[in-house]
């Protein structure tokens, strides 16, 4: 099919937002003409163009469509973001005048620092150790006795953080976006005061200001955390362990909790994971993690479910805990070398001056925005952690970009039914969309189609666990719309993209169970389910 050309006059509809419509037709035999039910028609000639461009709308083609790629203009303004990188280098590349002021004097904020890269690294290091350790000798690898230099382990995280940060210092410099380190607060409705980290105070005046501050610990009172003493950690003092311990206590059985516990499991400690409820990640998809805490059982790590934490102690060496069971009951203390309090995080946002301009919080202290990602205060904007929804570096990444684009005078949007959810461990747990319990909750009847990596010939080839878990798809069962994916499975970070691409564009289970699969690949456990989700999988 052709497509009209970029190089055409553009044709600007303003403040008109049209999502996840079926409001376009292509008319081929007519001199190549988009018609726009409702709005104006562009006519121009077609071409091998992959997109048009039509100023402030944005369109997806149906049923397997094109979403409309909008244009880059200049206006001027200054965006004053404090976490990642699209929401400062966004601005510059749109052509506004953009400043950056970050107070960690390392750029990438919480994820590239303390957060995501530097867990995966230890989580990376800490595989390659427990496979030559317990699986190099089933394919016929012979290395002798393995040992893990935990010094070293730690000092590859550290270069790895670094070279990213590096990174992005530098895409900040090419978008020539002016940085400052510092404490930034609002100091009016178009300034920013910056207490520098070297000394004294920065006045910016502005048009437009993003508030990216991101989340921090939330504590948990019977449980003071001390990373400098290193016996009770958080999550930051957790990537700073500088041995082995014996018997390590996770409080809190969510992502961050399960992600580290794996890292020093592998290592050789015997860790329990004390959980408020009676689930791990209870967010998450019922069946998907009941399958998943089994198979973090048989790794070795133990549960105490439905458990209170109601106190600690360090006592020398050693840290004894108080527990109790949730609804109550008898109390039992445990002692352990190190605990890690995983119990959550909350926003950042004391400090920043927001009651002065009458910009309101809820009581978790999440800044209060229209769908526009704006404040009470119209020309200030908030994203990321310090908002409602899910704390993930691309869910904040995708509002930092739709905020940026706001202001830049085009139609920013966020697909919340598309944010994929990954739990980095092994196997891995990835999620998107609505899980069955939210389904029957909402009355919505559906189909279910499941397939094991069990029956997938790449997973038993590749051996070494790959075998475990499960590709969980959900559809409408009137239209077949995918309404959710869950995986548990080797690589299924990555392999939820094809789920969260398939909700994006609002594909129906068929349609990807009817696209070709490279064979032999884990992806094809994607496509199985997906028949079994309409119809039936082949292979199982």
């Amino acid at each position: 099919m052709s497509r009209p050309s970029e190089k055409h006059t553009k044709k600007r509809v303003p403040g008109m937002v049209l999502t996840n419509t079926s409001l376009v037709k292509y008319n081929n035999s007519n001199n190549g003409e988009y018609v726009i039910s409702g709005l104006p028609r562009s006519r121009r000639p077609p071409t091998a163009s992959p997109t048009i461009r039509l100023i402030g709308i944005r369109v997806e083609f149906r049923p397997r469509g094109r979403t409309l790629v909008l244009p880059h203009v200049r206006v001027d303004g200054t965006v004053r973001p404090g976490r990642y990188r699209r929401r400062s280098g966004g601005g510059g590349q749109l052509g506004l005048k953009t400043a950056c002021v970050e107070m960690r004097g390392a750029l990438g904020g919480t994820c590239l620092n303390v957060g995501c890269i530097p867990s995966k690294a230890l989580l990376n290091s800490s595989h390659h150790y427990h496979d030559a350790k317990h699986y190099f000798a089933d394919h016929g690898i012979s290395v002798g006795e393995v040992t893990m230099d935990v010094g070293k382990m730690l000092e590859a995280k550290a270069a790895t953080v670094r070279g990213l940060t590096g990174g992005i210092e530098h895409l900040l410099k090419k978008h020539k976006v002016d940085y400052f380190r510092g404490r930034g607060s609002l100091s009016g409705p178009n300034g920013v005061s910056v207490a520098l980290n070297d000394g004294g105070i920065e006045s910016l005046e502005t048009k437009n200001i993003i508030i990216a501050t991101g989340s921090e610990v939330t504590p948990l009172p019977p449980v003071p955390v001390n990373n400098a003493l290193g016996k009770i950690v958080d999550s930051t003092g957790a990537l700073e362990i500088g041995k082995v311990p014996g018997k390590m206590a996770v409080i809190g059985g969510g992502v961050i909790g399960l992600e580290m516990g794996s890292v020093w499991n592998r290592l050789g400690s015997e860790v329990t994971v004390i959980e408020f409820m009676d689930r791990v990640c209870p967010a998450m998809d019922s069946e998907l993690t009941k399958k998943f805490q089994a198979t973090l059982k048989k790794q070795g790590f133990k549960f105490r479910m439905s458990t209170k934490v109601v106190k600690s102690e360090v006592v020398g060496d050693s840290v004894h805990i108080t527990t109790e069971p949730s609804k109550g009951g008898d109390q039992t203390t445990e002692i352990y070398d190190i605990v890690l309090v995983a119990t959550g995080r909350r926003p950042y946002t004391a400090g920043l001056g927001l009651e002065n301009l009458g910009i309101q919080t809820d009581k978790l202290g999440r800044i209060d925005v229209d769908s526009h990602f704006r404040t009470a205060v119209p020309n200030i904007y908030a994203i990321g952690d310090c908002i409602d929804g899910p704390m993930l570096a691309h869910k904040a990444e995708e509002e930092g970009i739709a905020a940026v684009e706001t202001i830049a005078g085009y139609a920013g949007h966020v697909n919340y039914d598309a944010i994929p959810g990954v739990i980095y461990t092994f196997p891995e747990v990835a999620s998107v969309g609505k899980t069955e319990e939210e389904l029957k909750a909402m009355n919505v009847q559906y189909n279910k189609g499941t397939f094991p990596f069990a029956a997938n010939s790449r997973a038993r080839a590749n051996a070494t666990g790959n075998s475990e878990g499960f590709v969980k798809v959900l559809a409408d069962k009137t239209t077949d719309k995918i309404l959710g994916v869950h995986i548990m499975g080797p690589n299924a970070g990555e392999m939820i993209a094809e789920g969260v691409l398939g909700m994006e564009y609002g594909a129906a289970s068929e349609d990807l169970a009817r696209t070709c699969h490279a064979h032999p690949t884990l992806s094809e456990a994607f496509k199985e389910a997906c028949m079994d989700t309409y119809d039936k999988p082949i292979h199982f």
